[in-house]
């Protein structure tokens, strides 16, 4: 039986010229059965696990249909969804790579970049427009573009976008793509939601399941490392001892989260190894220059969350590791998917903690097989002799705030209620001073006409006031709005003086005398 090559399939000859310069001869399974159904217009649902070619499996018969034609201002004629940033900039690479020799413009919306220059793109018309569904909707509400010369649709590493919540977006986008289209997804696995997108979006599609996506591919020797201890300290320990107890060319480990990253990276760089970080946080010039220089050969290890898991096509990634089993059974094979490329042989280590067991036993239940194990030589004497881990920043902080609750708790909030009540005291205490200061009987004049100011002594009126409303009399009731009328003229009355005025007085001279017999008449109001 002979070899199918890319020429059997039916692809112009500008195509066959540009894969050959770039040193493909034969198509990879996926792609010798997706792109004859492509070119034939018909929709396709292609599944195949990461590392087999699905880009090029719709990139090259792409590129075949849409030499013919031209496209419109703000209507691109194809329209390619992608999950993030990094795999978005990968198609984009593929379409600059095998259409080459080809006429055709190219527009690619992708956050964190400026948009100034793919605007003016659009505002000529692409024939490719490759984006995420967040970037493409909020251009597309502000009246950049229109979906309605859509010819071709095509939705890559579809169960990624499921993951990443991304199918509302994509139904909204459905809906204002013209009905008649030829409609492409491309998967690493099928799960449920993504056949019902599938059944809705799609007119018979022909499915196409190459390998099944519990598969690692042959070419990947695996190894797990079991660990007697769940510290974090001695995972880290564990990963650098494993990493130096191999010839690692360059390699990726991959962590749960986020923060793992962040820190992981950071000890590896402190321990002497050339590591930097990429996750969904940083900013996309970060992520792009690193990711850049990994594939260039100028970063040794690559610390990255499951954001580089999918469709990253960096074909010589000699060793992969993961700081534990991933969160999702069939996230291993991605992951794992990532070293083994192109028909070159990679290592992948696992490092799994009494904690990740039950995780691990679910992993080799997808996989159906036994994992081989490895220990690093040393490695067990020097986790045992660990030192104990310091309790971390925040761990501080929280013991602080939570011995402050228990000191005080709720009573400390009394006193502050206290001495916000004696501050109020404060100025009627000095003023009952700075009254009693000046002479006897002017005193005994004024103290009278003093006294009917001071708060306190209306208050007990409040509680009677209070207390009345509880009597079921239907006269108090109607008897209501007069006194809270009543309330409210006397409130200004009672203290009109800021808190403050009595306490910026000082106590007056001995010299100065008060009024005498001669009140003045504002003081008799």
């Amino acid at each position: 039986m002979t070899e199918t090559t890319f020429a059997d399939l039916g692809l112009a000859p500008n195509i066959l010229k540009a894969l050959d310069e770039s040193g493909y001869k034969t198509p990879t399974p996926i792609q010798a059965e997706a792109i004859p159904h492509v070119l034939s217009g018909g929709d396709v649902t292609g599944i195949a696990q990461t590392g087999t070619g699905k880009t090029a499996a719709f990139v090259l018969p792409m590129i075949h249909r849409l030499s013919k034609g031209r496209a419109r201002a703000r209507m691109p004629r194809c329209l390619i969804l992608c999950p993030t940033r990094e795999l978005a900039a990968q198609v984009a690479e593929s379409f600059e790579k095998y259409g080459k020799h080809l006429k055709l413009t190219m527009a690619l919306l992708i956050g964190g970049v400026s948009f100034k220059e793919q605007e003016g793109l659009l505002q000529r018309g692409v024939d490719v427009l490759i984006a995420t569904p967040g970037r493409l909707l909020d251009q597309f509400d502000r009246g950049k573009l229109l979906l309605m010369g859509v010819e071709y649709f095509i939705i890559d590493e579809a169960d990624r976008m499921l993951d990443m919540g991304f199918i509302p977006d994509i139904e909204k986008i459905c809906s204002k793509l013209p009905p008649r289209r030829q409609t492409l997804l491309f998967s690493a696995t099928f799960p449920t939601d993504i056949q019902r997108l599938a059944k809705t979006f799609q007119r018979d599609p022909v499915k196409i399941e190459v390998a099944r996506p519990t598969d690692a591919a042959t070419t990947i020797s695996q190894h797990v490392v079991h660990l007697p201890t769940d510290g974090a300290k001695a995972k880290r320990t564990a990963l650098r001892r494993v990493i130096e107890s191999r010839d690692v060319k360059n390699g990726i480990v991959f962590c749960n989260r986020k923060v793992e990253v962040d820190i992981v990276a950071a000890s590896l760089t402190k321990h002497g190894h050339d590591a930097a970080p990429i996750h969904g946080d940083l900013p996309q010039s970060v992520r792009t220059e690193t990711l850049q220089r990994f594939r260039d050969g100028d970063l040794k290890l690559l610390v990255a969350s499951d954001v580089a898991a999918r469709g990253l096509d960096i074909p010589d990634v000699g060793h992969v590791f993961n700081y534990g089993p991933p969160p999702k059974d069939e996230d291993y094979i991605h992951r794992v998917g990532r070293t083994g490329r192109a028909g070159r042989t990679g290592e992948s280590f696992t490092l799994v903690s009494p904690v990740d067991e039950k995780s691990w036993g679910f992993v080799l239940k997808m996989l159906k097989q036994d994992v081989e194990e490895y220990m690093p030589e040393g490695l067990l004497e020097e986790l045992e002799n660990l030192p104990p881990e310091e309790k971390t920043g925040r761990g501080r902080r929280g013991s602080s705030r939570d011995s402050g609750r228990s000191r005080g708790g709720r009573s400390e909030r009394s006193p502050r209620g206290a001495r916000g009540r004696s501050r109020q005291e404060e100025p009627e205490a000095e003023s009952e001073t700075a009254v009693a200061k000046p002479p006897e009987d002017t005193a005994r004049e004024d103290t009278p006409a003093k006294a009917e100011k001071p708060v306190k002594a209306e208050k007990p009126a409040k509680t009677e006031k209070a207390e009345k409303p509880e009597k079921p009399e239907k006269a108090e009731k109607s008897e209501k709005p007069k006194r809270e009328r009543a309330e409210r003229k006397e409130k200004p009355t009672r203290d009109r003086k800021r808190k403050d005025d009595d306490l910026i007085l000082d106590p007056a001279p001995e010299k100065v005398k008060g009024f005498g017999n001669d009140i003045p008449a504002f003081l008799k109001r």
